[in-house]
């Protein structure tokens, strides 16, 4: 038996986040769907999404599988109820099949009603899905609180340098092998937890709650507010807010990020600032590609920046931007609301082999090398962009 996490037909309400990835691997609090239902599970956790994804994932040989909606958004409760189904049983609610065990080997994502492949059908109270992007910093406080638990239960953190100030250390987890030296630490308005092997360099400030992942950095004089999460292998310095940097990416110089998501292989130039409030205070429209339409996402919302995007230096990013996959930004200004997949500056399209070539040269910076399936999903999404109103 294995669990299988799979894509809803609303997976395109995500995008660009969800043009190079499925919805198992966003982050939102410390972990990736995946990896947090790996911890409660405790076994490997498999992917189901659109078949020009399928590549990035292995496929899975087993029968009686687990089928969990990924975007869901479960409690203790809600958990053990999926993990103890019986074959042929599901739960639903009024958005549809939550989670099932079944011997079908595979979902068609198109179907018009996944609840015929079982046999019993138990309906629940409408739970919490993922479905804008903007929801991952806005439930990021409090999944980082439920990911501190359930990461930190019966392990033992590094003891705290009495080189830092520290406020409220109990609620300070700090992994083997991270470097914290010189820094102030408060964690009275919510948890603080630093990856193994990162580094928090001197001179920076952090008010919970917050997670940094695993072999990054946080350079001289960084300052964090809650509620922030920066994924493994990332560089961050400046001022971040309630922000998710989901990985491998750099926001490494002055510059402000606020009420936002930036992608993974994503570079902010130095001085780069967004917007996240409008002169107005009235709310932040932010448009959807999928839909070719605008959502309300709230007061507060910055950018969502899709995977390989880069900004130059002094980039100024307006209130509710969306930055497509692939794009090398730059232009005078407050730069548009919308950038398109594969934008070069605001009004040219940036070549495939160039852009290809380019990240390459990044990965190469972190010492990973571009696959050929991952050359083969940018492919799609260049020839198959929704980026165009």
């Amino acid at each position: 038996m294995a669990i299988i996490l799979f894509d809803n037909l609303l997976r395109g309400q995500l995008f660009p986040l969800t043009l190079t990835r499925a919805v198992a691997d966003l982050r939102c609090g410390i972990l990736t769907f995946k990896e947090r239902w790996e911890l409660k599970a405790r076994q490997e956790v498999f992917v189901h999404t659109v078949e020009y994804l399928s590549p990035l994932y292995p496929a899975v040989s087993e029968t009686g599988n687990i089928w969990i909606d990924a975007s869901v958004i479960t409690d203790e409760s809600l958990t053990e109820k999926i993990i103890n189904l019986q074959n042929g049983e599901a739960l639903a609610d009024d958005n549809g099949l939550i989670a099932g065990r079944t011997d079908v080997s595979s979902f068609s994502l198109q179907a018009d009603d996944v609840l015929q492949y079982f046999d019993i059908v138990v309906t629940v109270d409408t739970i919490k899905r993922l479905q804008y992007p903007f929801q991952l910093f806005h439930w990021n406080d409090q999944m980082i609180r439920e990911d501190f638990g359930l990461i930190t239960t019966d392990k033992t953190p590094q003891p705290i340098s009495h080189t830092n100030q520290v406020i409220h250390h109990e609620n300070i987890f700090i992994e083997e092998g991270a470097t914290v030296e010189f820094c102030a630490l408060n964690s009275t308005t919510g948890p603080i937890y630093i990856g193994k092997d990162s580094v928090v360099m001197e001179g920076s400030m952090i008010r919970g709650p917050f997670a940094l992942g695993e072999n990054s950095v946080l350079k001289m004089g960084t300052k964090i507010y809650g509620a922030t999460t920066i994924g493994p292998h990332c560089l961050a310095g400046g001022e971040i807010k309630n922000a998710v940097i989901l990985a491998n990416s750099n926001k490494a110089h002055d510059g402000y990020l606020g009420d936002s998501v930036i992608g993974e292989w994503c570079n902010l130039g130095a001085g780069t600032s967004n917007s996240n409030v409008k002169n107005t205070g009235g709310e932040v429209k932010l448009w959807n590609s999928y839909t070719r339409s605008f959502m309300n996402a709230g007061r507060k919302c910055g950018v969502i920046m899709g995977d390989y995007s880069r900004t130059a230096i002094n980039s100024s990013i307006n209130t509710g931007s969306v930055i497509g996959v692939s794009c090398n930004v730059f232009g005078a200004g407050l730069l548009p609301h919308i950038i398109h997949d594969f934008s070069w500056g605001l009004h040219d399209r940036y070549e495939f082999d160039k852009a290809v070539n380019d990240i390459r040269n990044w990965k190469q910076m972190k010492r990973q090398l571009l696959t050929d399936a991952e050359v083969g999903v940018l492919k799609y999404v260049d020839e198959n962009s929704y980026g165009g109103q």
